[in-house]
């Protein structure tokens, strides 16, 4: 959201949206003898940046079985944005829905026949998933530039929090991002300097939005793909991109005008954001295209569960 591709898998994104890989072609390097003497190169106290970490790191990251969850939480990610961009789509068009975000297609799975099963396997996913970029962050594998470990970062706590919200379905309990998004900022609000805080939360969310736009109209996420996913895999993608960070967009400019009012009501998070757009001139048919394309983002997720580089 599982096929295994051919040839050494690598990752380049988000995300939006998988593991490390051993090295090959190159000498172990000899783990020291005896005692390790604080400032020497293995000294795992001095951080995570050491040769033997990183090369542990690298052998999980690039076992058979973390590379497949990490597939496999891709291919659940897929399919919950195919229920975001239909419940979407049902808003737009009067048809009711129910929320259309992630805990909004969760209840929508709880509520389906295997709907058990299904959850317990998302927990799972996610769960790899988020430790697969863990391990990106400790390697660097897939990029080692500061900027590429801060965003394997902040995928990594974006997974887990869908690990715990399938999870809280699983035991039949049930969560509401809306809920969680104004209680979240309202505790932040409540800090010193919290309305400034929530300002740039919401200035920060809209440059991913146009991150996500600039990385489907350019096709940068061709990179993250291994093989030849075929025409059908980059058309999804490029309007994927686009329109998740046109809804990702719209969803930083409310926290932004939350900050400024002091005032929660505005920060709803994705559904908020989609119900917003419904409520401007011609709603209607700029939601079914934004619906279409979280579809379509869908569609792509679930196809770089098979040829993501991992």
């Amino acid at each position: 959201m599982v096929g295994r591709s051919s040839g050494p898998v690598q990752h380049g994104d988000n995300s939006d949206t998988v593991d490390g890989n051993a090295t090959r072609g190159r000498t172990a390097r000899p783990r020291p003898i005896g005692p390790l003497l604080p400032g020497s190169r293995g000294d795992t106290v001095n951080g995570m940046n050491t040769p033997e970490v990183k090369e542990t790191a690298r052998q999980v990251g690039g076992s058979a079985p973390l590379a497949w969850g990490a597939r496999l939480g891709y291919a659940v990610s897929g399919l919950l944005h195919l229920l975001i961009g239909w419940i979407a789509l049902k808003i737009a068009w009067g048809l009711g829905g129910g929320t259309a975000d992630q805990s909004g297609a969760l209840a929508t799975v709880a509520g389906s026949s295997g709907g058990l099963i299904l959850l317990w396997v998302a927990v799972a996913g996610f769960v790899l998933l988020a430790l697969w970029q863990v391990l990106e962050v400790v390697t660097g594998a897939h990029g080692a530039k500061a900027a590429d470990r801060l965003k394997s970062g902040g995928k990594a706590i974006a997974y887990a929090a869908l690990a715990v919200s399938a999870f809280t379905f699983a035991r039949g309990g049930g969560t509401s991002s809306r809920a969680q998004t104004r209680d979240a900022t309202a505790g932040i609000m409540a800090q010193p300097g919290g309305r400034v805080l929530v300002g740039l939360l919401g200035l920060g969310v809209l440059a991913v939005g146009a991150y996500h736009v600039y990385k489907g109209w350019t096709g940068k996420f061709l990179q993250d793909l291994a093989g030849r996913p075929g025409a059908w895999v980059v058309g999804a993608g490029r309007v994927g991109y686009v329109a998740k960070g046109v809804a990702l967009g719209i969803v930083g400019v409310l926290f932004v005008v939350a900050g400024l009012h002091r005032s929660t009501k505005d920060a709803t998070g994705l559904d908020g954001a989609l119900r917003a757009l419904r409520a401007q001139p011609f709603g209607q048919y700029l939601l079914t295209l934004v619906a279409l394309g979280l579809v379509a983002f869908g569609v792509h997720t679930l196809a770089r569960a098979r040829y993501t580089k991992v």
